[in-house]
């Protein structure tokens, strides 16, 4: 599967086909869903023609043969039966146990005969001393009641010449060896041709069957994932820009966090007006606001939605529009920073912004790779950048009132925190206040530190913060998550 896809008629085609696929699986009853996700347990596009006719027989006979599953029921299923029996037999280029039972004979027989041919001083010690023509015969027996061999085939490799018991025994087996090697080569050369030959027959069904099963494979993945998620179509717009009503995070909703969705825009597509909060229309976002309340993961969100749309798969949102976009830069803080930090942020993320025509640029806490009263600086000259470049971008910082004034085509977003709950938890409204700046919410912090103090020292220190931020605050804080405990 090809992606990104810059055509945006192919995109739309293959999300429509990716809907169809969870509609497909959604009309599957529970047996069927189970007898399909059995039949790929052990198939993985690699595993060969064999693998991809069974799974095609499985899937047949379990029913999905309707919607985007439909080219399986399609298919010959008695041609595929003895292709799948033909396929089988063969390993590459060698041929499988049990499937000739000649073949299998030849070679129990050239095992047996082999390891006889190792102890040839035994085999002369047991045999005694004796009449040569009495030795022979007693020899022979012993062979065909050890190996199998026919009485005439070990009597045929017999040698003529032998200067004595033990020369007889040795050129005996060494010569048998070598015959049985032969017959096992030749019977293999033609079972091998035999079930070659039936797959050759069925060739034509046979290549509907892998790419139907390579096919139903893409589409069954793509169809839970989707569902699983409750991943929608997104809107192709020709515009610029990125917009998203109800989204939702996909590494929290996979680790089975509790997700509040968000509605967010930036550049020239927007959202309905029906829609409550709409986010106004501005290329270049600046979002503020506490700690944990969810900046980096919407930074996150709206990337999952534009490479997903940008690979015509679904996207984690009740609604979704993704314009034009020519490269995406994602930007992660950093956890400390130094001139080879700023050097490398700096050479990543202007080159796209000033090379290509529409960049969304995702950029969360530009400020920690530097010192802060510097970092506004270049933070501020990026924001610029991004206009100026008729980019887009949402910019995560704590330093807002540093950027002001910000370009006429910015704005600035703020997340709040709402306050601890009943177990000190913080509680916060993820979703975004447009053109408004979010505070940083110190006291909530300071507030369950100084609940969890466990001795006098620790909470002396935390009460010290705690009148450094503002003592009522802090308290007024307390006293609200015990209201809510019940406490």
């Amino acid at each position: 599967m090809r992606t990104p896809l810059s055509d945006r008629e192919v995109a739309r085609e293959r999300v429509a086909e990716v809907i169809a696929a969870r509609e497909s699986w959604a009309a599957m009853d529970e047996s069927t869903r189970a007898a399909v996700v059995d039949a790929f347990e052990t198939y993985d596009g690699t595993a060969g023609e064999r693998a991809a006719v069974e799974a095609a027989l499985v899937l047949a006979a379990a029913g999905a043969t309707e919607g985007v599953f439909e080219p399986l029921g399609d298919l010959n299923r008695e041609t595929l039966r003895s292709a799948a029996e033909a396929l089988g037999g063969l390993d590459g280029e060698d041929v499988r146990d049990s499937v000739d039972d000649r073949l299998d004979a030849l070679r129990e027989q050239y095992a047996a005969v082999d390891r006889l041919s190792t102890t040839p001083g035994e085999i002369v010690a047991d045999l005694g001393r004796g009449d040569p023509e009495a030795l022979e015969s007693a020899f022979v027996r012993r062979v065909t009641d050890e190996t199998g061999v026919e009485t005439a085939r070990v009597r045929a490799a017999t040698p003529t010449d032998a200067r004595d018991a033990a020369d007889f025994v040795r050129g005996t087996l060494r010569t048998l060896v070598d015959d049985l090697a032969a017959a096992v080569a030749e019977r293999e050369t033609e079972v091998r041709g035999r079930l070659r030959d039936a797959v050759g027959e069925a060739r034509e069904e046979v290549d509907a069957a892998v790419g139907a099963v390579d096919d139903a494979a893409v589409h069954v993945s793509l169809a839970r994932f989707a569902e699983t998620y409750d991943l929608r179509a997104p809107e192709y717009a020709d515009e610029p820009g990125v917009a998203v009503v109800e989204g939702r995070n996909l590494d929290l909703a996979a680790a089975g966090e509790a997700v509040q969705p968000v509605t967010y825009a930036v550049g020239d597509v927007g959202v309905e007006a029906s829609v409550s909060p709409r986010p106004p229309t501005a290329r270049v976002a600046v979002l503020t606001g506490a700690n944990s309340g969810g900046k980096t993961t919407l930074l996150e969100t709206l990337c999952q939605v534009v490479l997903l749309a940008s690979m015509g798969l679904p996207v984690p949102a009740k609604r979704a529009t993704v314009g034009r976009l020519d490269a995406v830069v994602f930007h992660r803080r950093h956890a400390s920073f130094n001139a080879g930090v700023l050097e490398s942020t700096l050479s990543n993320v202007v080159p796209p912004l000033t090379r290509r025509e529409r960049t969304l640029m995702l950029v969360d806490e530009f400020e920690a790779i530097t010192e802060p009263g510097r970092a506004a600086d270049l933070l501020h000259g990026l924001v610029g950048l991004t206009v100026e470049r008729d980019a887009l971008g949402v910019f995560v910082t704590h330093l807002a009132d540093d950027l002001e004034p910000l370009p006429e085509a910015a704005r600035t977003d703020g997340i709040f925190a709402q306050g601890l709950g009943p177990d000190l938890e913080l509680r916060v409204d993820y979703q975004p206040r447009f053109d408004t700046v979010g505070r940083s919410t110190p006291e909530f912090i300071v507030s369950r530190l100084l609940a969890d103090a466990e001795d006098a020292p620790e909470r002396v220190g935390y009460e010290a913060l705690a009148e450094a931020v503002g003592e009522s605050a802090v308290q007024r804080t307390l006293a609200d998550a015990r209201w809510a405990d019940g406490s």
